[in-house]
């Protein structure tokens, strides 16, 4: 999973900022921006948390 381009995808479709996704899924902004960047990947809650924004929303996660 190409985790960077999924928080990118889902904060551009719900037009959101980092800070307003960081607080949907319940983790800190600097989270949200080190897996935006690329730096970390999210953990396993915080995956399930995306992957049922995505589901809920509609926004397709196989984006490469």
């Amino acid at each position: 999973m190409n985790w960077p381009k999924i928080i990118q995808l889902i904060r551009k479709n719900l037009f959101i900022t980092q800070s307003e996704l960081a607080q949907m899924i319940d983790v800190s902004f600097a989270s949200i921006n080190r897996w935006e960047r690329g730096h970390h990947e999210p953990t396993m809650k915080a995956k399930r948390k995306l992957a049922q924004i995505c589901k809920e929303n509609h926004i397709n996660m196989e984006v490469e």
